[in-house]
């Protein structure tokens, strides 16, 4: 345990009390100045600490930061985050920073998460708006052995994960649409982006990276996105708590995780297709230039969009970007 851990902890353990700085420096067996600086660094990285020359110090307001030791002491999955939690308070992002230690050689399990990007990754290159202590910014490693034709299962899941997380912890009622944002009142909350490397049968890694938007403001959104945002504050009012999210998000993704591991993506699937924003609706898909439109009817077992278009054909889609298309006029 590091000092400032130890700092942190005896502050915590006093449940809102004070505690002097004599005591701490008496305990620790350090100089009242150390302890001082240690206190400065917890404040830097986000806990509210109130101090007294008199009285010491204290913590009477939970920090909700997305570091280990906030996240672990609640988190209840087997595998992620439990043994390689990567914690930044800034980075450029989290999955270049997880794609570089997916090469280095780092388990399945391994998770990257900070409280802010300066370089957060979209789809198709596009940026994601990564404030700091606003929202969950998550890559994950995984590592699993499955048929390569079955890879597009992986962000499906993913998608379920978050969406299941939002009903569950925040009682939302969030959509997906396909293959990998998630909607409430057609305002994107989260987005989701795979990075594979595979060679010409199977996969060595995907990485996996979730931005989620919990306590953004919705009034401090940038107005240049393509679908326009919202967050958890945006739609309940209140603010929600990124750790429990966090810790709800990595159980429901190491459940149908282990599920897919088993053969088994009947549940995931069902799932998918009873969130679907595009299921059953008119679309219009572009990928690499060439454009679809026709009804979006079903998904997959691989977790591709199927689309009829109006000559009757059926379009098996990997990938591409959709749009619902409005209805048409009832005369």
């Amino acid at each position: 345990m590091t000092l400032r851990e130890a700092v942190l902890k005896a502050l915590k353990e006093k449940n809102g009390d004070w505690i002097s700085g004599e005591t701490l420096s008496n305990h620790l067996n350090v100089s009242r100045t150390t302890i001082w600086k240690q206190v400065k660094t917890l404040l830097d990285a986000g806990y509210v600490i109130d101090s007294s020359p008199k009285k010491g110090y204290r913590i009477t307001t939970p920090a909700d930061l997305l570091s280990p030791n906030e996240v672990l002491p609640g988190l209840q999955t087997k595998l992620f985050g439990q043994n390689n939690f990567i914690y930044y308070q800034e980075t450029d992002s989290t999955n270049k920073r997880a794609r570089a230690l997916a090469a280095e050689g780092y388990p399945e399990g391994t998770i990257v998460v900070a409280e802010k990007q300066i370089e957060g990754k979209g789809r198709r290159g596009r940026s994601w708006y990564s404030p700091i202590r606003q929202g969950i910014y998550l890559s994950l490693i995984i590592r699993p052995i499955i048929p390569l034709k079955q890879i597009s299962r992986v962000s499906l899941l993913a998608a379920v994960a978050v969406s299941e997380a939002l009903e569950e912890e925040l009682n939302l009622t969030p959509q997906i649409k396909w293959p990998n944002d998630i909607l409430i009142n057609n305002r994107k909350i989260a987005g989701i982006l795979s990075e594979a490397v595979t060679d010409t049968d199977s996969i060595e890694y995907i990485v996996i990276g979730i931005g989620l938007n919990i306590n953004n403001p919705p009034e401090e959104f940038p107005d240049d996105f393509r679908t326009p945002p919202t967050s958890a504050l945006g739609e309940t009012q209140t603010p929600g708590s990124r750790i429990n999210l966090l810790r709800r998000l990595l159980l429901s993704f190491e459940n149908h995780y282990a599920l897919l591991q088993r053969g088994d993506f009947t549940h995931t699937l069902e799932k998918a297709k009873s969130l679907s924003l595009v299921i059953g609706k008119e679309v219009r898909l572009d990928e690499k230039n060439i454009i679809i439109s026709g009804l979006a009817f079903d998904i997959d077992d691989n977790g591709f969009l199927l689309v009829k278009d109006q000559s009757g054909t059926i379009h098996t889609v990997m990938s591409g970007e959709i749009s619902v298309l409005p209805r048409p006029p009832i005369k």
